[in-house]
């Protein structure tokens, strides 16, 4: 019986052993430590205005509803983003409009969230004077320079800026044009149409969302998910500028590049594609202003001779905010050792047209995707391996369950050769 015990002992732990060989392949695992990433920032841009006093959102003034929806943001926000709020509006009572409209302070620094300084800081806040948004907006940028961590301007209000000719639309487009990253999303609390058009307008030149919103739910719910989506991993575009021809055109390595096209003009960039493998590129232009019907985007691959190799093309009829297309090139492999990289230009044009009375400077928002990744006859031998590392497994699992099987069938034996001496 011991001999039994202490054999049965052994199996055991040789399966163990194994299955700690299958669960830690390569011995022990090392302590890795995940790569720090920036933190992402939001500053909240409250509207302090007088028209805040107004009590239209579920019986309760406008200036009510968003301290309270400031309340519950500030107590659910991720501990990884650093938060600021700026006010406009908030501290001038008086009918001066160049002094009214220099009213924008920073009510709380950018930088980790003490809650209950936070939440002191807004219930001091009266509603009182102008409706500064276009200065509020340039500030805001300014409190969150440097870093890399993604950039999101929250801005609440309930009506139009007061402080024309500084168009807070032209403000948004400025902050777009320098690549920063930086969106903006506005919410309007009870908007009227012009309200609602210049919010509107403020988002769509940085890729970001309007909202409008009639009672104080929904008012916290929409901060709440626009500070927790700032914590979201997402790929930071880089700025590009791309060039007027292809013999000038700046190199670019995979990924996500952002830039700026002139109306009816051409941007030109150029990619290295070595033999074997595949050029994947794609490109959005979006009319951040008012646009003359009937626009398309064309993207081109070229040679470096001038040569075209493969088109990509979309066309809009004002219907749409945003006109995307793409194109593949698969370089052949050569059997030729002394084969070289090649030079690909990709070409991006847009015959957008501005309605009549609508600035054309800065140019329309530019978003370009490349990705040169392994052709299709790499991708045919990786697929011959199926499995890749998880050959490995499999065959772990096959020769742990074969071991086993001829250690239970030896030991099965023995037990009925004993059984049967005794």
């Amino acid at each position: 019986m011991i001999r039994r015990h202490r054999l049965a002992t052994g199996v055991c732990a040789l399966l163990a052993a194994l299955g700690a060989g299958i669960a830690f392949p390569g011995g022990a695992v090392a302590d890795e430590t995940e790569p720090q990433t920036a933190a992402p920032k939001v500053e909240l841009v409250l509207d302090v205005s007088g028209s805040m006093r107004a009590r239209d959102i579920d019986g309760g003034t406008r200036m009510a509803a968003a301290k309270q929806a400031f309340d519950e943001v500030l107590d659910a926000t991720p501990k990884e983003v650093e938060l600021g709020i700026r006010t406009l509006g908030a501290n001038y009572r008086g009918n001066d409009r160049k002094t009214g409209c220099k009213d924008t302070a920073q009510l709380y620094p950018v930088g980790p969230l003490d809650r209950t300084d936070a939440k002191t800081a807004v219930a001091t806040l009266s509603p009182t004077g102008w409706t500064p948004i276009g200065p509020a907006l340039l500030k805001a940028a300014d409190d969150l320079q440097g870093g890399e961590g993604t950039r999101r301007i929250v801005l609440i209000s309930d009506g139009e800026d007061t402080c024309q000719p500084l168009d807070p639309c032209e403000v948004a487009r400025e902050i777009a044009a320098k690549g920063i990253g930086l969106t903006i999303d506005t919410l309007g609390l009870v908007p009227d149409a012009k309200t609602r058009d210049q919010l509107s307008c403020i988002a769509d030149a940085t890729g970001g969302t309007y909202t409008s919103i009639q009672h104080k739910e929904e008012l916290s719910d929409r901060v709440g998910q626009l500070v927790d989506r700032a914590a979201d991993p997402v790929v930071t575009p880089v700025a590009a500028s791309g060039a007027d021809s292809c013999s000038a055109a700046p190199t670019l390595k995979s990924g996500l590049f952002t830039d700026r096209e002139e109306f009816g003009r051409q941007r030109w960039y150029k990619v290295d594609v070595r033999p074997g493998q595949e050029l994947r590129a794609s490109v959005s232009v979006a009319d951040d202003r008012a646009v003359s019907p009937d626009y398309g985007v064309l993207l081109r691959a070229v040679t470096a001779s001038g040569r075209e190799i493969v088109r990509g093309e979309a066309a809009g009829t004002g219907r749409t905010d945003v006109v995307s297309t793409g194109l593949r090139y698969p370089k052949p492999e050569s059997d030729d050792d002394t084969a070289t990289t090649e030079s690909v230009c990709l070409q991006v044009t847009n015959s957008f047209s501005a309605a009549p009375g609508v600035k054309t400077t800065p140019g329309l928002p530019l978003e370009l995707t490349v990705d040169v990744v392994d052709g299709p006859s790499a991708a045919h031998d990786v697929a011959a391996f199926g499995l890749g590392r998880g050959w490995w497994l499999l065959g772990a699992l096959v020769l742990t369950g074969f071991v086993a099987g001829l250690l239970w069938g030896w030991l099965s034996r023995w037990r009925v050769a004993v059984w049967r001496t005794n």
